[in-house]
């Protein structure tokens, strides 16, 4: 890719734009006032991801400052109960001082616009997307934030916050199926985690969680902080069986992207010393060529603003760039085997959709379609994300 530097700034030209959006996401969302902004924990966590990409770019403090002060308004916010809801305080019933120290433990809030479903309402499948409650995968992005911060600063406390979250999200998501077996996953929970409110499982959520945690317990053991919180033996365990022998193959652009970003992970994992078995990463490149095929002949990138979702599109171009890392450094930096070389090759030519994607939402005109701006703080991060994604993507070395 070509890389052109704003004239003036020593920045190139992608980074300058991410410089824009996440300073205009501050101010919208009151990280640089005294005005109490929304927060939403999907957008919240690509955020912080985003101001940990800047600071390394730009080597100013102020991005870090920015980064920390996020996750603080997210567990003040989104760790207690709404102030609509008869109930107060933390979702983990501690005390202040106990909250402080484990800001996590009760989970934390999505941060929809209503209130969760009452236990004697009927579910309405439209509306449910607009009520508040937990989303594992909405916490497992925000445990890869935590333990991003963690990596960057060199300070534990993060990455503890990350396994807290994991521990209590595997408890509360898991549940035994009525004719035995493995556990499965719900997909949705009740703010204060007691109920499923919908019982579905997410396609891709127990993948997610098993890598999650084994990224959790490598920098816990670089950071020499295994000895306080959860191992997480338990929960990679379970997460491990749950998504043994699953389908991973996708026609989603955003679900496409994170087995890309899944697949990089991985990588990076296992360079670090993690024991992972060589056939996940043959089974996420594999899921992710015959899903990237299917989604090709829907010719979705062809279609006028206004009928796309920039955010799916874009968390596809992330995954993208996760997979342009993968051909460009994989040989040399992970010594891929010979199937997960020929898979690599196979999509390789795939790589180029990710600036494609990126161009196409940096056109002006293409972000005047409603959809955009019903979900600007949402499309706003993520293109950030995609523009500049180390942050997100890459798993900075704590020894």
């Amino acid at each position: 890719m070509n890389v052109i530097s704003a004239p003036g700034t020593g920045l190139d030209l992608r980074t300058q734009r991410a410089v824009q959006l996440m300073q205009r996401f501050a101010e919208r969302t009151g990280l640089n006032s005294r005005t109490e902004g929304p927060r939403y924990l999907w957008t919240d966590a690509f955020a912080v991801c985003n101001f940990l990409s800047l600071a390394q770019a730009t080597s100013e403090t102020h991005y870090l400052d920015l980064a920390r002060r996020l996750v603080s308004a997210v567990h003040a916010t989104l760790g207690r109960h709404r102030s609509d809801d008869w109930r107060e305080g933390w979702l983990s019933g501690l005390s202040e001082r106990g909250a402080a120290a484990h800001p996590t433990w009760g989970g934390l809030r999505i941060g929809k616009p209503l209130p969760e479903r009452k236990w004697d309402d009927a579910l309405d499948e439209h509306l449910e997307w607009e009520r508040d409650g937990q989303y594992f995968h909405y916490l497992t992005r925000w445990m890869h934030a935590l333990d991003q911060l963690a990596r960057f600063t060199h300070q534990a406390r993060y990455n503890l916050w990350a396994r807290e979250l994991a521990a209590v999200a595997f408890a509360a998501f898991s549940v035994e199926p009525g004719h035995g077996g493995v556990k499965r996953l719900v997909w949705k929970m009740s703010i204060d985690l007691t109920r499923p409110l919908v019982a579905s499982m997410g396609h891709h959520d127990a993948l997610d969680g098993f890598i999650t945690c084994v990224q959790l317990q490598s920098t816990a053991a670089a950071l020499q902080s295994t000895a306080e919180g959860p191992s997480l033996l338990e929960e990679r365990a379970g997460f491990e069986a749950m998504a043994e022998g699953s389908a991973w193959a996708t026609t989603d652009p955003l679900g496409l992207g994170s087995l890309l970003s899944d697949a990089y992970r991985v990588a990076q994992l296992q360079a670090e010393g993690a024991k992972l078995d060589d056939e996940l990463f043959e089974t996420l490149l594999s899921a992710a060529l015959d899903g990237l095929a299917h989604y090709a002949h829907q010719n979705a990138l062809a279609r006028p603003a206004a009928s796309r979702l920039a955010f799916r599109e874009l968390g596809l171009a992330v995954g993208l760039h996760a997979l342009e890392r993968l051909s460009r450094d994989g040989p040399a930096r992970f010594r891929p085997t010979r199937e997960a070389t020929r898979l690599l090759d196979a999509l390789a030519p795939a790589v180029t959709l990710g600036p494609e994607i990126d161009a196409f939402w940096l056109k002006p005109e293409h972000r005047e379609a409603s959809a955009w701006a019903e979900h600007r703080d949402l499309n706003e991060v993520t293109l950030a994300t995609s523009l500049c994604p180390q942050g997100y993507l890459e798993l900075r070395p704590v020894r």
